[in-house]
């Protein structure tokens, strides 16, 4: 392999201009990391848990990296299945040559840099010198959970929590008082009580019942049971609720129509498409106001096709590499939606993500229609989420949203990751925001006003983020 005499990951990548190189060391690079969406484990989190080897934190529900594998045609036994971790690992390594122009592979070696000081690329013959020299560090007193965390600079983080969640791990952490002094809050993710036409609803709300100590036999001894929980939530510091749809459930509907189909479903009976909208809508509506009511955020993550792969599915379960983008319409059921709770003044602060960036413009119009005084950015167009998590997904986000609404309010960057090894994706979006903001510099588009882009910088990159959110 021709070597260039300079490391991959080297102080200025991905800054191709002066001005960006100056925003980032300068103003970007040392600022902490507010992660107010993620799924990584809080459990893990209060057990302070170590790895014995690199495949543990690195590939172990990585579906990012399991889709690239499989369209290599790679065999599942190394991505999934029965084989060793070494193993995995090394067919991992086999695979990164040809992710290049996939963001896996920035990532990678972006994480082998920062956390385990690599700078050799990985590739089949790096492997197994790699393979041994990172599992070494894993074994240092800073590369636990809480270590990664601590060194990542990183100063909140929001994991995502079913309102059945006991809480029990939050609560360990927020009793401590150690060395670390990381604020770590649930988020209340209530995606299963909206899945009414499934075989498990029945299940969930029995489930439900059991952690409010609410018999559910109506519509409104679930919609108590759901308040009920979200004070639990909010006591424990929540002050985030997040929802992954594939559109916004929006009618003219009622809260009697959408009892009548909670009953149906309680009942066991067959409900119909525009039952289901009907109750998912209500719910919606209802919960809406009920975050506006705490003062949380409300995270709607939209557009994902979910679950398509049925044989997969049903050998491996849900989150495991099958899910796309899908192109459901969105603009009317958004703006109809986010209406509904402004007539009533009761519309809370809001992030909207798009897995399609073709609804970008929608969004980022949208938005413009619901602001008021009650927060600077009070409704927000999420960061470049899932397949648009890479260089390309991130400029067009910023570049949408600067175009048609404010860049200087946004609230910036989020690991959405089930990896501690991922905080680097913030980094990353650090140096693509810089140098997209210094290209404008150097074309003369922008002045060369450090002093206050520098400051917009910071903004974004966690001062807004900090204001938005309001957490402890």
């Amino acid at each position: 392999m021709i070597s260039t005499g300079k490391a991959f990951i080297h102080d200025d990548f991905l800054l191709s201009n002066e001005p960006a190189k100056r925003l980032y060391h300068e103003f970007a690079k040392n600022q902490p990391i507010l992660d107010y969406h993620c799924h990584v484990s809080p459990h893990e989190i209060a057990d302070d848990r170590r790895y014995n080897n690199i495949a543990e934190v690195w590939l172990h529900g990585d579906h990012y990296k399991w889709r690239g594998m499989r369209a290599l045609g790679i065999d599942e036994a190394y991505i999934t299945g029965e084989k060793s971790d070494k193993e995995k690992f090394l067919k991992w390594a086999q695979a990164v040559p040809h992710t290049i122009g996939n963001p896996l592979y920035h990532w990678t070696h972006l994480e082998l840099k920062r956390y385990f000081g690599v700078d050799e690329l990985l590739n089949e013959q790096s492997a197994e010198r790699i393979w041994t020299q990172v599992n070494e560090r894993l074994q240092d007193s800073d590369m636990s959970t809480r270590g990664i965390i601590n060194q990542s600079n990183v100063s909140v983080i929001c994991t995502t929590d079913d309102p059945i969640d006991s809480l029990e791990s939050h609560k360990k952490l927020a009793a401590e008082n150690g060395e670390f002094k990381t604020k770590v809050y649930p988020a209340f993710r209530p995606d299963k009580v909206l899945a009414i036409n499934t075989d498990l609803f029945k299940g969930y709300v029995e489930k439900l019942g059991a952690a409010s100590d609410i018999e559910i036999n109506s519509y409104q001894e679930l919609l108590n049971a759901l308040e009920k929980r979200a004070n639990v939530f909010h006591e424990a510091g929540c002050r985030l609720s997040d929802h992954g749809i594939d559109t916004i459930p929006y009618t003219n509907t009622s809260e009697a129509e959408a009892g009548s189909v909670f009953q149906k479903a309680l009942n066991g009976e067959d409900v119909t498409p525009e039952e289901v909208l009907s109750y998912q809508a209500y719910t919606m509506q209802f919960l809406g106001r009920l975050y506006h009511k705490l003062n949380w955020t409300m995270q709607l993550h939209l557009g994902a096709a979910r679950n398509n792969n049925t044989r997969m599915f049903n050998q491996l379960g849900p989150d495991t590499g099958f899910d796309s983008m899908g192109d459901a319409p969105m603009a009317e059921s958004l703006n109809g939606f986010l209406n509904e709770l402004e007539k009533t003044d009761q519309l809370p602060k809001s992030i909207i993500y798009t897995v399609n960036p073709i609804y970008n413009e929608v969004i980022a119009s949208a938005i413009g229609n619901f602001q008021s005084s009650g927060a600077q950015g009070k409704i927000q167009f999420g960061s470049g989420w899932w397949f648009n998590d890479q260089k390309e997904g991130m400029l067009k986000q910023l570049k949408d949203l600067s175009s048609i609404g404010i860049l200087s309010t946004f609230v910036g960057m989020l690991t959405d990751s089930r990896s501690f090894l991922s905080y680097t994706r913030h980094e990353y979006f650090r140096r693509v925001l810089c140098d997209l903001v210094g290209s404008w510099i150097a074309a003369g588009e922008a002045p060369e006003d450090y002093e206050w882009i520098g400051a917009m910088i910071e903004n974004i990159c966690y001062h807004n983020a900090e204001r938005y959110f309001e957490l402890g």
